[in-house]
C-alpha cells in the first residue's frame, strides 16, 4: 500500500477511531471529541473497521471541486486580458470584462489566473511608509488640488495636464478638467467651475507649484501671495502649501488610480482629443466616486454659498 495524504483533522479521527477500536475510550466521549453524533462515530467505525485507516480520507480528496469554473471561460477570459487589456489592473480587468464581454469573474479569481499567466506581477512593497494624516471630517472642510502631467491619450493625440480637485474627508472626485498646461489662467477656470457647482470650501491644499506659491524669497509685491493666492483671499478661503508630495497623499493617489483606469477608459471609449475627453469625464466621475468615495465621520458639508455676482467673480479670478 502506498502513501495515504491526510489532513490533521482526518488523522485525528484515526487516533480517536483506534482508542475506541482497542476499547479504550466509549462510542459517546469520541462523538464529543471530535463534534460528531454518535451515529455518525458508528458510521466511521464500520469503515475504519472494514477498510483501515484510508477508509477515513475524505472521498472528495484529488477529484475536481463541483464548483470550478470551465476551463474554457478561463482560457476565454486570460485571451481576452491577453490581447485587450494586458496592462489593466486584477481589479479594472474584472469591471471591464463584466461590462463589456459579459464574462463574470471575481477580481481575485482573474488576479490568479493572470498571475499564472505571467500578465500580472504584484507590486513588491519595498517602500517605507509614513504614519498617515487623518483625514478632515466633513466635505469641503480640505480640498487637495494638483495637476496630473500624463498622456491621458497616449500616442492618439497631444500632451496635455489634468487638474484634479479631490476631498479630503471623503475621497471624492470634486472636479476634473484637461487644460494644455497647468497655468494660472487654467486654474482659473478650473477654479470657477468648482466655485459655480460646489459653493466656497474652507481650504484648498496644493504643492508649491508658483501658481500657489511666491517661488522667490526677496519678493517685495503682493505681501508674498500668487495672484491665485490673492483671488483666494477676497473670496475667503484659505490655501494651504505642502512641504512634500506625502503630505497630499490623497490627490497623488488618486493621479496614480486616474493615470491607470481613465486612460485605459479613453482609449476604449476612442477619445484621443481634450473636448472630447472633457465631455467624457463627469460620467467618468460619477463611476469613480461609486467605487472610491469614503463617508465622512461627520456628515455636515462645509461648503459656503457663493454669493458673488458672475461679473464679480470674473474680476477676483483675473491677472
Amino acid at each position: 500500500m502506498g502513501w495515504v495524504v491526510m489532513s490533521a483533522r482526518e488523522l485525528n479521527r484515526v487516533e480517536v477511531l483506534s482508542q475506541v477500536t482497542q476499547g479504550r475510550m466509549s462510542a459517546a466521549n469520541a462523538a464529543n471529541l471530535l463534534g460528531l453524533s454518535r451515529r455518525q462515530v458508528h458510521r466511521l467505525m464500520k469503515r475504519f473497521q472494514a477498510d483501515g485507516p484510508a477508509a477515513i480520507r475524505h472521498k472528495a480528496r484529488g477529484r475536481p471541486s463541483n464548483n470550478r469554473i470551465d476551463p474554457a471561460v478561463r482560457d476565454c477570459a486570460v485571451t481576452l486580458v491577453k490581447e485587450s487589456y494586458a496592462d489593466f489592473g486584477p481589479t479594472l480587468a474584472a469591471e471591464t470584462l463584466a461590462e463589456d464581454h459579459g464574462l463574470e469573474v471575481s477580481r481575485e479569481t482573474l488576479r490568479k489566473w493572470m498571475q499564472d499567466s505571467g500578465i500580472w506581477l504584484p507590486r513588491k512593497q519595498r517602500r517605507t511608509f509614513l504614519q498617515p494624516r487623518l483625514r478632515r471630517e466633513c466635505l469641503g472642510e480640505l480640498i487637495q488640488i494638483d495637476g496630473s502631467d500624463h498622456h491621458g491619450f497616449e500616442d492618439r493625440g497631444p500632451a496635455c495636464t489634468l487638474l484634479v480637485f479631490i476631498d479630503d474627508a471623503t475621497s471624492t472626485l470634486m472636479h476634473l478638467e484637461f487644460v494644455e498646461s497647468e497655468s494660472i489662467f487654467r486654474y482659473f477656470g478650473a477654479l470657477e467651475a468648482y466655485l459655480t457647482r460646489h459653493g466656497r470650501p474652507v481650504a484648498f491644499h496644493s504643492d508649491k507649484h508658483t501658481v500657489f506659491r511666491v517661488a522667490s524669497q526677496g519678493a517685495k509685491s503682493g505681501h508674498g501671495m500668487t495672484r491665485f493666492g490673492r483671488a483666494l483671499n477676497e473670496l475667503n478661503i484659505e490655501i494651504l502649501c505642502a512641504n512634500s508630495s506625502q503630505a497630499k497623499g490623497r490627490v497623488e493617489r488618486a493621479n496614480r488610480t486616474l493615470q491607470d483606469r481613465l486612460v485605459k477608459e479613453l482609449r476604449l471609449a476612442g477619445i484621443s482629443d481634450m473636448a472630447a475627453a472633457n465631455a467624457f469625464l463627469p460620467g467618468f466621475i460619477a463611476r469613480y466616486n461609486a467605487t472610491f468615495a469614503k463617508v465622512p465621520r461627520r456628515p455636515d458639508d462645509l461648503h459656503r454659498a457663493l454669493n458673488v455676482e458672475p461679473h464679480r467673480l470674473r474680476d477676483i479670478l483675473c491677472w
